[in-house]
């Protein structure tokens, strides 16, 4: 009975990875610029096995980045890259992400910041603002100070597979390629996650009674198991 304990246990691990992104999905429903994650399931013939055994695992998870609501919070502060632009942020360390979370805010050292990082420009730099002016952003990513023009947002597009550095920060994948774009911002809005808290809650109720079906089927073929050895001891 072991291959049934061995079939069950993979796709409980399986199910596992699955409520893991679920449930993360579920709780950024509503976190602006947040992307969700698709696992990715593919059954196989474990190597060194007689081909008869199937397993199933999670083998992949994605980052769906199809775009999210748009709200309308009339924030001169909040925008929206168009298309499928990304803001670049520099994180703590100098490392740079890439985000879709809009609300930017000034810290207080007078720079740029939005998503737990500061804003760079089209130049890779962080965008400082003089004291005591009042910011603006026009629709073609330019920035505003007073009368002056202080920069411009860099606004860039990623081509290829990209990975999770937190709630709404992205990351490219070691082969993917960031390219500049052209794309203006949406002034005045945000886009929320791209999730449905309704599906989610239905996936994640799915995902759990599988899991508890495999953790079942586990414990039965174990009880199988022990039963046969009872027997064999009886003879």
């Amino acid at each position: 009975m072991a291959d049934g304990i061995y079939v069950g246990m993979t796709g409980a691990a399986a199910q596992a990875r699955a409520l893991d992104a679920i449930a993360d999905n579920l709780a950024n429903a509503q976190t602006p610029g947040f992307k969700a994650a698709r696992p990715a399931f593919a059954s196989f013939l474990p190597e060194g096995g007689d081909g008869t055994r199937v397993s199933t695992g999670a083998v992949a998870t994605g980052i769906d980045r199809a775009p999210g609501a748009v709200r309308q919070t009339g924030n001169p502060l909040d925008v929206l890259p168009e298309g499928d632009a990304f803001l670049a942020v520099a994180r703590p360390g100098g490392a740079v992400a890439y985000t879709r979370d809009g609300r930017l805010s000034v810290d207080a050292l007078g720079r740029l910041a939005a998503a737990g990082g500061l804003v760079l420009d089209d130049a890779g730099e962080p965008i400082a603002l003089p004291p005591g002016e009042a910011v603006r952003i026009e629709r073609d990513g330019r920035v505003w100070a007073g009368d002056v023009e202080v920069a411009r947002l860099g606004l860039h597009r990623i081509e290829g597979a990209v990975e999770r550095a937190g709630p709404s920060l992205l990351t490219p994948a070691p082969d993917a390629r960031v390219a500049p774009s052209e794309a203006g911002v949406r002034v005045g809005e945000i886009e929320l996650g791209n999730v449905s808290a309704v599906e989610s809650a239905v996936a994640l109720i799915e995902a759990q009674r599988t899991f508890d079906h495999s953790m079942q089927a586990i414990q039965t073929y174990r009880k199988l198991d022990e039963r046969a050895v009872e027997i064999g001891r009886i003879r």
